[in-house]
């Protein structure tokens, strides 16, 4: 028995293809299916859907209309595949060029547009399986500048010791720029199938661009001029500008550079002279955590499928050294200020404390790094020694 479709008064200015085309789906093809229904315009618009989808169309003479379905619509997607899994632990290693901006998952039509080009399309070169579990929780843990931080309130520092934290805020945003700039960069190039990875390294880009505020806001919260901004220390951030390779950009960036941001953030939390400081040091300090998380899981899974990352870090690592080795390090007004806010006050016995605290400041940059260059696999002995050629500009 032929079936029939009865679209009373809908007409297809107000959706009646999408039953029409409901109906077809069920029919194999050859098929007829007979379409009836009130509005005026129905055949007219029937026949110009069917001869554009590749279906039969005539009318009755007793009114209404038989369409047979064609074989244009499966043939559309006769060649069709899917676009891997769209779950995250069955990702394909290598998606197809072709596959574009579709959805992980999706039934990909063939034809279409250029490959797009992603150079980063290699699973084992940008995944790491914890890059979902750290989206999640990067997602979960956005805070907005104007609420997270009381910038409101109320305190008064000497002179001296606002100076030495507006420098120490000069030289934060300076260093937060650069972290924004690589993870952007990177984002670009990774093929939308690790879209996890994507996403995080969204969010580590717009986690950068808030601190980037929140350090530039505190410098100016009374209405100072920003610090300065010497040459070696923009000389070291360019060399991780530089570095094109996805892995040793993460590992310089975040594993060696943003480790011992940590140990800075948390040497500011515990020597702030004033609430907001303390605020913006420890909100950047749990975003910071993630992306040093990130950075140490990634490479721990590139370590397990490349035999030669080691020594392609250590290569880093000492190509990067061998560029700065004539610049000056840290800017000199960056260490005096750590060592003001540390001492506290300008008496010699404070300015001996202060000069101590920095010392041990970095110290546990240098234990951290190589404590992340030992879950790496490095011997201590070359963790050691790694860990001592990191740039004397922390990041």
């Amino acid at each position: 028995m032929t079936p029939v479709l009865d679209l009373e008064d809908l007409g297809f200015a107000s959706g009646a293809h999408l039953l029409v085309e409901r109906s077809l789906r069920r029919l194999v093809p050859g098929a007829v299916l007979n379409v009836v229904g009130r509005d005026p315009a129905l055949g007219v618009h029937l026949r110009g859907w069917c001869r554009e989808h590749g279906h039969g169309f005539a009318a009755h003479s007793t009114g209404g209309y038989a369409l047979q379905r064609g074989a244009a619509d499966l043939q559309r997607w006769a060649d069709a595949e899917r676009a891997g899994s769209p779950h995250p632990d069955e990702l394909v290693r290598h998606p197809e060029p072709h596959w574009g901006l579709a959805a992980r998952g999706a039934l990909v039509e063939s034809g279409g547009p250029v490959p797009l080009s992603f150079d980063l399309d290699d699973r084992d070169v940008v995944w790491a399986d914890l890059a979902p579990r750290l989206y999640a929780h990067a997602a979960a843990a956005q805070w907005d500048p104007n609420v997270a931080v009381d910038w409101s309130a109320s305190f008064a520092l000497p002179a001296d010791i606002e100076s030495a934290v507006v420098q120490v805020m000069t030289y934060l945003v300076e260093n937060e720029q650069a972290a924004l700039v690589i993870p952007a960069r990177l984002l670009a190039r990774v093929h939308p199938h690790f879209r996890e990875v994507q996403q995080l390294l969204a969010v580590q880009a717009a986690d950068e661009a808030r601190h980037v505020e929140i350090f530039t806001r505190r410098a100016l919260l009374h209405g100072s001029e920003m610090g300065t901004s010497s040459a070696g220390g923009r000389a070291s951030l360019t060399t991780l500008l530089s570095e094109p390779d996805f892995s040793l950009a993460s590992f310089l960036l975040s594993v060696l550079g943003e480790g011992s941001f940590l140990s800075l953030l948390s040497f500011l939390d515990l020597h702030a002279p004033d609430p907001v400081t303390r605020q913006v040091a420890r909100l950047a300090r749990v975003d910071e955590a993630r992306h040093v998380a990130f950075g140490v899981a990634h490479l721990e899974h590139q370590a397990t499928v490349d035999p030669t990352l080691r020594g392609r870090l250590r290569a880093a690592v000492e190509r990067r050294h061998d560029a700065l080795i004539d610049t000056a390090g840290l800017n000199a007004d960056v260490f005096d200020a750590l060592v003001v806010l540390a001492a506290g006050e300008w008496t010699p016995a404070a300015i001996r404390r202060g000069y101590k605290a920095v010392g041990e400041l970095q110290r546990n940059m240098d234990e951290g790094r190589q404590r992340r260059l030992l879950r790496l696999g490095f011997p201590a002995d070359e963790a050691a020694e790694l860990s001592a050629l990191h740039t004397r500009n922390f990041m």
